[in-house]
């Protein structure tokens, strides 16, 4: 008698890994904070210049949020006047290829207007 190959018991069920990944990077600006990150370190004020209507307490707890995983850096410059910059990690960094195909996805699938809710 010939054993059949055992299947899994739902074939369709979601990988763990992508949904993590997009309850974090779906996470509103999460996502949008790594690829304006991608072009280089930034302030805080100028952060929140690239991105039109977060408020400076939702870009100040997602950026809390990107530097406790491992994603963004925060270094402080003694003054005066003290700055703060925010720059991708190599985790952060490893990330940017993904971003980027997403962005071409976008570019390419989604009318404009499908994506107003976080538009910059």
């Amino acid at each position: 008698m010939t054993r059949r190959p055992q299947v899994d018991a739902n074939p369709r069920a979601c990988d763990g890994g992508l949904a993590r990944a997009f309850a974090f990077l779906g996470k509103r600006w999460n996502g949008v904070l790594l690829g304006t990150l991608a072009n280089g370190p930034a302030g805080f004020a100028e952060l929140g210049r690239a991105l039109p209507g977060i408020s400076e307490s939702v870009l100040s707890d997602r950026l809390g949020e990107l530097c406790r995983v491992g994603l963004v850096s925060r270094t402080v410059r003694e003054g005066p006047p003290v700055g703060v910059s925010y720059q991708l990690t190599d985790r952060g960094a490893a990330l940017v290829p993904a971003l980027d195909a997403l962005t071409r996805w976008a570019h390419e699938n989604l009318p404009a207007e499908a994506g107003r809710a976080g538009a910059c």
